[in-house]
């Protein structure tokens, strides 16, 4: 007879962890598709040439930059081999996409993916050329000249926080595939077996001591006599 508790137990104990590829593809839809439709508004609304539109009191402007550089307009000229390492970065997240059972990490590595993606396109299909183009940047802080902070995108900003998420993580010792129940992938899985059922215990029992037979109690003339010499 099988014990339904144990067999449960033995179940969940090697079950592998819900693993968060769909998390991790949504996160990167999300901020690839915020990236792309503020790009094409900024584009469409505001002129290079324009000042900008000033927001809460001068702290933010929405302005017209190009950028032939990486976020926040480091390594500018370099588009050719900034091009090239965002496929590589892309292709290395996808690639460890696949062993993602943290939601902290699902979000991080998406926010990255999306973000590189976002500025890959403007690399890829804008001008001056293919694999040449200058990424759009639309967000100044403090000045519209980008002065006191280089000018900046969403998808730049998705790259910084998934960076900073991904260093939080790795600080706190949090992986991939963190969560109960995780497992090798070659380790087989034993199936639950049936248990015995419990047996009654017998106890030994205890052997008759035999007892001597009563012997009749000789009365005190019998005693005399028997004492007494025979003729």
């Amino acid at each position: 007879m099988s014990n339904p508790r144990s067999a449960d137990s033995a179940h969940l104990a090697g079950r592998s962890p819900v693993r968060k590829t769909w998390l991790f593809f949504l996160t990167a839809l999300v901020a690839l598709s915020a990236d792309l439709v503020s790009k094409i508004v900024v584009v469409a609304t505001i002129e290079p040439t324009d000042p900008g539109v000033r927001l809460l009191g001068g702290a933010v402007y929405l302005v017209h930059a190009r950028n032939s550089g990486a976020a926040f307009s480091l390594a500018a000229g370099a588009t050719v081999v900034l091009t090239a390492i965002s496929l590589i970065v892309i292709a290395v997240v996808i690639r460890a996409a696949r062993r993602l059972t943290s939601t902290g990490w699902a979000l991080a590595l998406g926010l990255v993916l999306g973000g590189a993606m976002g500025n890959l396109a403007d690399r890829l299909f804008r001008a001056p050329s293919p694999g040449k183009g200058h990424v759009v940047d639309w967000i100044s802080v403090l000045a519209n000249d980008g002065h006191v902070w280089p000018i900046f995108n969403l998808a730049d900003s998705a790259i910084m926080t998934g960076g900073a998420l991904a260093v939080l993580l790795s600080l706190r010792g949090v992986e991939f595939s963190s969560g109960r129940g995780r497992r090798a992938e070659d380790e087989p899985v034993t199936p639950p077996q049936d248990e015995p059922a419990d047996e009654p215990v017998t106890l030994p029992r205890a052997r008759p001591v035999d007892k001597p037979a009563d012997e009749p109690v000789a009365a005190p003339q019998d005693r005399a006599a028997e004492s007494r010499p025979h003729d």
